[in-house]
């Protein structure tokens, strides 16, 4: 008996197809604690371009910094109606858009403290592998001390954090899959 190497397979080319079903773009429903915000966005190629066919997911704590997972040990009450979780698929202009609330600073391996952040996944046609990232908050001071923003370079810092989009609550942060201003990508 001989085996064979099965073909790579990719997440597309129809991701909406498959996700569509899945899309939760509003994370807190009335009621839910916490500072009420909108992170729109857009993803792009290389060149510039709009990624069209994309899903981005989204994963957080809650305002006390407590996320909805059973591994989340922290003696922290946990509401039932935030979700923590999120996805949104890309529109023809590559854009994609979250309601919810700011997450509290959640606990570092090995302690101390995570400044607020959103964990986010990107998968898309082409990709044999998501790829991972966070945004972080303008100006929130817990950005200067937090362990896993300390390990990106100085200068690259800029692509894991949100810009005011006008509004109350209102951020806007790109995700640029490769090229000038390229979004820091973690290995997991």
């Amino acid at each position: 008996m001989s085996l064979l190497t099965t073909a790579s397979q990719t997440v597309g080319p129809y991701v909406g197809i498959g996700f569509a079903a899945l899309c939760v773009e509003e994370l807190a429903p009335e009621g839910v604690s916490g500072e009420r915000i909108t992170l729109t966005g857009r993803v792009t190629d290389g060149d510039g371009k709009p990624v069209n066919d994309a899903a981005v997911e989204i994963w957080q704590a809650n305002a006390a910094g407590k996320y909805a997972h059973p591994e989340d040990a922290q003696d922290k009450a946990v509401e039932a109606r935030f979700r923590g979780y999120g996805r949104s698929l890309t529109r023809a202009d590559g854009g994609f858009r979250f309601a919810t609330i700011k997450p509290g600073c959640v606990p570092a391996p090995g302690g101390g403290l995570q400044a607020p952040h959103i964990a986010v996944t990107v998968f898309m046609r082409g990709l044999l592998r998501h790829l991972a990232t966070r945004v972080y908050f303008p100006g929130d001071p817990a950005n200067a001390e937090d362990p896993v923003l300390r390990l990106v370079p100085e200068e690259r810092r800029a692509t894991l954090i949100a810009r005011p989009a006008g509004g109350k609550g209102a951020f806007e942060w790109n995700i640029r899959l490769q090229g000038t201003d390229e979004t820091v990508f973690f290995d997991l």
